[in-house]
């Protein structure tokens, strides 16, 4: 369908793949409905390489993937898409073409175009329901290739329009609970107080704070002294 076409290009395009190859397309090329699909990686459409038959597809590549849910009773390794794209990012790097061949989604690749191939792209889904759109696969793949080369963390702490405080405006922030709580008799009975004192400067180091974090906590505590003053002025 021209639409799960338009949508594997737009997965393309995600993770910086261009290189599109069309295998007689059910709909006719070009298909309106593939660009409207593409949604902005309509180029990777127009660049896509038309061709009548699997073979003439293949031609000129060095190793080819074939992507599968089931088994097909032939010999060949089978990797996950992970596994797949870090393989072809070494065959890449020496020179060579991959290809990775995906099927139409009513009814997959065909065996004899399976055999073709010289390894087999399978994910680890749900086997009570194997099925994968078109899209979805390409998507899949795209990603374990862009993995291969960006250097992403896994875990990043995005900080909003501030920084992480530093050890002089932490310090400073538990001298201001201290001495306020100290004042309000927190610190009870006398002979745990440096225990106690001793927690608070261990629970401030663990969390990591901004410094809109430490600001804020500040201006809380001054808040809730202006509050009793107030109070001791005014009782009602």
């Amino acid at each position: 369908m021209g639409e799960n076409i338009g949508a594997a290009a737009r997965a393309m395009w995600n993770f910086g793949l261009d290189h599109m190859r069309v295998v007689a397309p059910r709909d006719g090329w070009p298909n309106e409905r593939a660009v409207a699909l593409a949604s902005g990686a309509g180029r990777l459409l127009d660049q896509a390489g038309l061709f009548e038959d699997v073979p003439g597809a293949l031609s000129d590549c060095t190793y080819v993937f074939a992507t599968t849910a089931r088994e097909r009773g032939m010999t060949k390794p089978v990797v996950t898409p992970q596994r797949a794209m870090e393989q072809a990012r070494a065959i890449a790097a020496e020179g060579g073409k991959v290809g990775v061949l995906f099927g139409p989604e009513r009814a997959g690749l065909e065996n004899a175009d399976i055999a073709r191939a010289d390894a087999i792209i399978s994910v680890p889904v749900n086997p009570d329901f194997p099925s994968l759109n078109l899209a979805q696969c390409v998507l899949l793949c795209g990603y374990e290739w862009r993995r291969q080369s960006v250097d992403v963390a896994p875990e990043v702490m995005e900080l909003a329009k501030t920084d992480f405080a530093s050890g002089l405006e932490v310090s400073a922030l538990g001298d201001h609970y201290e001495a306020q709580l100290e004042e309000a008799g927190f610190f009870w009975p006398p002979e745990k107080a440096d225990s106690m004192k001793l927690t608070l400067r261990n629970l401030w180091g663990r969390l990591n704070l901004t410094r809109a974090d430490v600001q804020t906590l500040h201006g809380v505590l001054r808040q809730m002294r202006r509050w009793a003053e107030r109070k001791r002025k005014d009782p009602k």
